[in-house]
């Protein structure tokens, strides 16, 4: 079977020139011949060549070359992606190997051997579509970095509490220190952490997040090390880590918390000797990874020997920064609600919409437990439900029994004994039962679903179902 391939032979041979389109044309499936080289331009516009082949001289008792160099460098600039195989007698091999320094593929000398042509014009085609791949890779890659690196939510908050961090973010972020990032679930933490590769000198480059807490722990190393085919039952090919995927650029570590102390161990190792060993092989990859990790976990447990190790944690927080929970910057929440507004008026075609001005008083004295994740949920119910352009407090449901139940610090109060209601609906039931187990694990997001016997994502659903 063919190979299809735009072939076109360019010498002053006529002999030269019939021989050498039979002998290609059983191999690939176009082949055209030219014996005027001052038909090139022409011939290149109107046709995309995949190869040409090039003599080094034209005309009876030429042999210098320099013809075939001005060619040469016609085709380079007419169609830089065409491949050249350059052709010359046995006496002007030098002359050849000058014209691949000047970006020849390769050359022929003549007289030929046939199977020496198909074999260096299949090789300079194959050469051809591993450039063509590699390009293709590359402009993939920086559209995939691109909108990795790409603001796709705004930071907002004017408070003294945000104006710290973001200080913190801007003095961290052109260095290369490992950033660990505390905060309650929903407070951004990946946010400030895009924001910091953004402003990074691997701005550049990928920013790659791992979920830990959502890892198993049999595929952990697998997921951040990699693994080499049949390393594993199930290890039908090599799998890149995502330590490794991340090379030269940010990879955000999230609820870095949660991980076992014997993953920590792992880690740590890894983090350590900057080199990582994927399952199954026995040479270490070097990598050059900026770490910037998160946890919902307080400083004071991360700080227990028996919960998390010291030496990861002084490896992870070179510098520390701390989001403070929504209910500490109530200044911030009526312009965090003005952003989301905006937002999903655009989506649900309601571009008018504003908030009255017991909407905003009621927004910005609520606790909000589940902090700007539960604000935007607020915010999206509430542009759904309205029938009006203005949004009033009981657009957003911020009932008295949701006050009672969630207002209360989740890190003061003790965890109390389901009431359960006067009537006994699963609905109701199933909302108290989410709303204790909430405040018995201060909030915790893992903790809660684990005791629950729910995944984070069906316990975010039913969050979201019953307002929490």
């Amino acid at each position: 079977m063919k190979q299809n391939a735009q072939i076109l032979i360019v010498d002053d041979d006529q002999d030269i020139l019939i021989a050498g389109k039979l002998l290609l044309k059983r191999k690939f499936s176009h082949v055209d011949i030219c014996n005027r080289p001052e038909q090139l331009p022409s011939l290149l516009a109107d046709k995309a060549y995949d190869l040409v082949l090039l003599d080094m001289n034209f005309g009876p008792g030429e042999s210098s070359g320099e013809q075939g160099f001005y060619w040469l460098g016609q085709i380079q600039q007419l169609a830089p992606d065409v491949v050249v195989v350059m052709i010359t007698a046995h006496g002007g091999v030098d002359i050849a190997v000058d014209a691949i320094k000047q970006g020849a593929t390769d050359f022929i000398a003549k007289p030929w051997h046939n199977e020496k042509v198909i074999a260096t014009v299949t090789t300079a085609l194959e050469l051809k579509r591993t450039r063509q791949e590699s390009q293709q890779l590359k402009v993939a890659n920086q559209a995939l970095v691109q909108a990795t690196t790409t603001a796709s939510d705004t930071i907002i908050g004017s408070s003294p509490a945000m104006q710290q961090v973001h200080s913190l973010v801007s003095r961290a972020a052109p260095t290369d220190a490992n950033v660990l990032i505390l905060g309650e679930n929903g407070t951004g933490k990946e946010l400030i952490a895009r924001d910091i590769h953004r402003h990074s000198q691997r701005a550049e480059q990928v920013f790659l997040s791992v979920d830990l807490g959502a890892i198993s722990e049999n595929l952990f190393e697998s997921e951040l090390f990699g693994h080499k085919k049949g390393a594993f039952t199930g290890a039908q090919q090599d799998r890149i880590g995502k330590i490794k995927a991340a090379e030269g650029g940010t990879l955000f570590l999230d609820e870095i918390g949660n991980l076992p102390l014997h993953l920590q161990a792992k880690l740590l190792t890894v983090l350590a000797q900057r080199k990582v060993t994927p399952l199954g092989s026995n040479h270490e990859e070097p990598f050059n990874v900026r770490i910037v990790a998160a946890t919902n976990v307080s400083k004071a447990k991360l700080s227990d020997e028996s919960y998390f190790r010291q030496d990861l944690l002084f490896r992870l927080n070179t510098v520390e920064i701390t989001l403070p929970p929504l209910r500490e910057r109530h200044t911030d929440i009526p312009a965090i609600a003005a952003h989301f507004i905006a937002l999903y008026g655009k989506k649900y075609q309601k571009p008018s919409l504003q908030l009255n001005n017991d909407a905003k008083q009621a927004i910005t004295i609520y606790s909000w437990p589940g902090n700007i994740r539960a604000l935007r949920h607020a915010v999206e119910r509430a542009v759904i439900l309205c029938d009006t352009d203005t949004l009033t407090p009981q657009d957003f449901q911020l009932t008295t029994e949701q006050q009672a139940i969630l207002h209360q610090s989740p890190r003061n109060t003790a965890p109390e004994s389901v009431v359960l209601p006067d009537e006994l609906n699963l609905e109701a039931i199933e909302k108290i039962a989410i709303a204790q187990a909430l405040k018995k694990h201060g909030y915790n997001i893992s903790h809660t679903a684990k005791e629950l016997g729910l995944t984070r994502a069906a316990l975010y659903r039913r969050m979201e179902k019953h307002g929490l």
